[in-house]
């Protein structure tokens, strides 16, 4: 067991996770996860209560899995910002969010873009401490780190979301460099940007 979840919820996940790959989200029944998992319905039905509530808990797995692991500090702005993007592209290639995008757009948008979830909340919560340790540092500028988080947030979930259709125009690692642009000149002090532009 790790972080408080047991190793049947596990399981239960990454037979979830397997399901939604291999036929979607919303092909895939609570019956199929538990035969998937190999256990009967019912003990599935112990840790949730049905289908859509055992994917609402995949997808803030999934997402909360892409932050950055506990100590890895930024020292400077480039560095959060190279965190930052880094973070939003394991989001961006998560299979589970192609596979949502692609075969389940509005379950997607709903999990994803519609509902202030447990991800978002914890995705925000560590861009605004990881904010406010760079403000103090004074390599970020000053503000409320919790509303400045959450623009980082809608930032980067528009720029996953859209990146898709943009392709054309802006391939993988010219995405990646328009995003940490776009956060470092949103989150660089007035007098710092021509210093981290020249590092």
């Amino acid at each position: 067991m790790a972080d408080g979840v047991s190793d049947t919820e596990t399981a239960i996940l990454d037979a979830a996770l397997a399901e939604a790959l291999d036929h979607a989200i919303r092909r895939t029944t609570a019956s199929d996860i538990a035969r998937r998992c190999g256990i009967a319905r019912q003990t599935l039905y112990r840790y949730w209560p049905d289908a859509e509530a055992v994917f609402a808990a995949l997808v803030t797995r999934e997402l909360v899995a892409a932050l950055p692991a506990a100590g890895s500090e930024s020292t400077g702005l480039a560095e959060l910002v190279e965190l930052l993007v880094e973070t939003a592209e394991r989001v961006r290639v998560l299979p589970l969010v192609d596979r949502l995008r692609d075969t389940d757009p509005e379950l997607f948008a709903r999990y994803i873009l519609d509902r202030l979830g447990t991800s978002q909340r914890a995705i925000h919560a560590e861009t605004a401490r990881r904010l406010a340790v760079g403000q103090r540092a004074g390599h970020v500028r000053e503000g409320d780190p919790v509303q400045q988080a959450a623009m980082v947030l809608l930032i980067a979930q528009s720029a996953v979301q859209s990146a898709p259709i943009v392709a054309e125009w802006l391939p993988a690692e010219a995405w990646r460099a328009e995003l940490e642009a776009a956060l470092r000149g949103y989150l660089a002090p007035p007098s710092a940007g021509a210093v981290e532009e020249r590092r």
